[in-house]
């Protein structure tokens, strides 16, 4: 596919979900302990106001109280300028996270399209960067739902490639992040993984890898709280900061990128 410059960043909507009652209830790799629901909707507030200051129009879905995972709303769908794709996420209890946000696309895009077959898809493992979508394959994202979404690309005139995601990485996203511009955030086995050719990368500094997981958002890049090291390198790259605080998201294996679809309308 061209480069399309600031297709990774350049955004005008952002969809978000506020986490439910029953969130204590979502899936972790880890157990830390369960997230409490007040602070992690305070903590989302929070979330939502940084991506409103960055310029976006955020769409603030209700809590859904039978999927305890849906407030990280990236999972079940992925966002081009053209149209949005409803994903199938990887985990039984997600079933059905696609159809009930379904609404919500079809409210911004014209055009929506389930992810063809029966393979499993979720959206923390697709990095989407300006000339080429990364897939990468995980315990959510399988073979057969990464070919057919590679494939659905295709006919959208996008180039998308499968990558095989570093053993012990939960999402593909959880060990790296766009920065735009050329310039890729990772953790020391993502970057020597291959998959970004010569583009420039951030290594996380050792012992804060869970901050490979920011996002950069028109002109600001948003980083989890509690990480001065990786902050201060992406400061010294050139680019401008909002911390933001995700504790209780990490409870639950989430990260910034999880809690937001973020999209630019055509004009």
């Amino acid at each position: 596919m061209a480069h399309r410059p600031g297709l990774s960043f350049r955004f005008t909507h952002a969809i978000t979900r506020s986490p439910s009652e029953s969130v204590a209830n979502g899936i972790r790799a880890v157990d830390s302990g369960d997230p409490d629901c007040a602070a992690f909707r305070a903590e989302h507030d929070l979330y939502v106001r940084a991506l409103q200051e960055a310029g976006l129009h955020v769409d603030m879905l209700p809590p859904l109280e039978e999927f305890p995972d849906s407030c990280f709303v990236e999972d079940p769908a992925f966002c081009l300028p053209e149209g949005a794709i409803q994903l199938r996420p990887g985990t039984a209890s997600r079933k059905g996270e696609g159809d009930a946000i379904r609404t919500a696309l079809e409210a911004r895009f014209d055009r929506v399209v389930e992810l063809p077959g029966s393979g499993h898809v979720d959206g923390g493992d697709v990095l989407m960067l300006d000339d080429v979508i990364l897939v990468g394959l995980s315990a959510r994202t399988d073979v057969a739902g990464a070919e057919a979404f590679v494939g659905l690309l295709a006919d959208w005139g996008y180039s998308a490639k499968v990558c095989e995601t570093p053993e012990g990485v939960l999402h593909f996203k959880t060990a790296c992040s766009t920065l735009g511009d050329g310039v890729i955030l990772a953790t020391r086995a993502m970057a020597d993984s291959g998959f970004f050719g010569d583009r420039t990368i951030i290594i996380v500094p050792e012992g804060e890898e869970y901050s490979a997981n920011v996002i950069r958002v028109n002109d600001v890049v948003l980083v989890p709280e509690g990480y001065p090291k990786t902050l201060a390198a992406i400061e010294v790259a050139g680019f401008t900061t909002v911390v933001l605080p995700t504790h209780e998201a990490r409870k639950l294996d989430g990260g910034l990128s999880c809690l937001s679809l973020r999209f630019a309308t055509p004009s």
